[in-house]
């Protein structure tokens, strides 16, 4: 079932003992949503648990400092920022994966597996929508609500530079930053800073960076042993995955992130009318049309082999070469 906005709000504070839940390999978006609407409910005297099927990455864990997990068991179960069940993780899938009770989400994928879904797939991030869902149920949005959504806004913009970004995203970023978000200390620790490991991945990485169809798509491969070699982790890849589309005349960007059972996960970033969304949803994926993650059970390259397939598949609808 559908739900607009205010429907969600309404079912929020008439229920309580939520667990709430991001996707696997957490953003900012996912992350940042959760931890704010989780704050703000707790305001209201809801109780809240969050969990994930991965590790939050350090760059999180301001979001956290002030949060106090209850001991409970959960009643209802939100997904946030998740298109498809599966992205849960195998672990959370299958304890909630067939009960998830609401849904919130920005996702055109959105395969609607949720009794409940408020889904707006023109929203940039789901950041926007829960900023929306705080003043429809008269919350407070204090500086580190404001902080954790300022996250997500801008993490799923790229710092307002992605096509998916609109007035109101900076309408909201501004009255985020007026209530206290720390814009400055979010935007260097996911923008302007890289760890020493994350470098001496970068220098791996772009050492396999190979081009495609007359250069139109570029393609990085991570193994997990660049992971061994640079004391580096699946965390710091997402900072990779704008790289290859930065590229002149570029428009499909990859990279393909070895997984610890031997698949690969495929990032995909496009430019212009070429849809990633499109590419990875034949692989089983889903996302935005100028983002967008799969996951292919293959070795390595027959895994490239798959999503390049894909890609030229995509390419050659728009007749670009």
């Amino acid at each position: 079932m559908r739900i607009d906005l205010r429907e969600t709000a309404e079912y929020l504070l008439e229920n309580d003992d939520y667990v709430f839940l991001c996707h696997t390999s957490p953003d900012g978006d996912t992350v940042g949503s959760a931890v704010a609407l989780a704050y703000g409910l707790r305001s209201k005297g809801k109780r809240i648990i969050i969990r994930c099927g991965d590790e939050f990455a350090k760059d999180y864990d301001f979001m956290f400092a002030d949060y106090e997990e209850p001991d409970f068991e959960p009643k209802r179960v939100v997904t946030i920022d998740v298109a498809d069940n599966k992205l849960l993780g195998e672990k959370y899938d299958a304890l909630y994966g067939g009960r998830v009770d609401l849904c919130i989400d920005h996702h055109a994928s959105n395969i609607l597996y949720a009794q409940r879904v408020c889904l707006e797939a023109d929203s940039a991030s789901t950041a926007e929508m829960i900023f929306i869902l705080l003043g429809l149920m008269n919350i407070e949005i204090t500086p580190i609500i404001a902080s954790c959504l300022f996250t997500g806004v801008t993490t799923d913009t790229g710092c307002f530079r992605y096509s998916n970004t609109t007035q109101r995203t900076y309408d909201i970023a501004a009255k985020l930053v007026g209530l206290g978000a720390d814009s400055y200390n979010i935007i260097q620790v996911f923008f302007e800073t890289k760890t020493k490991t994350y470098a001496a991945l970068e220098r791996l990485a772009l050492d396999t960076m190979r081009f495609y169809f007359s250069d139109r798509c570029a393609l990085i491969c991570v193994t997990r042993d660049m992971f061994e070699k640079t004391g580096s982790d699946d965390s710091e890849t997402v900072k990779l995955a704008n790289i290859p589309r930065q590229i002149e005349g570029v428009l499909v960007g990859v990279v393909m992130r070895e997984l610890e059972d031997g698949s690969f996960k495929a990032s995909v970033r496009t430019h212009g009318d070429i849809d990633a969304s499109a590419i990875c949803k034949r692989l089983g994926g889903g996302g935005h049309a100028g983002a967008a993650a799969c996951v292919i059970k293959a070795e390595k390259q027959q895994a490239i082999n798959m999503l390049l397939k894909e890609v030229e598949a995509e390419i050659d609808t728009h007749n670009i070469y």
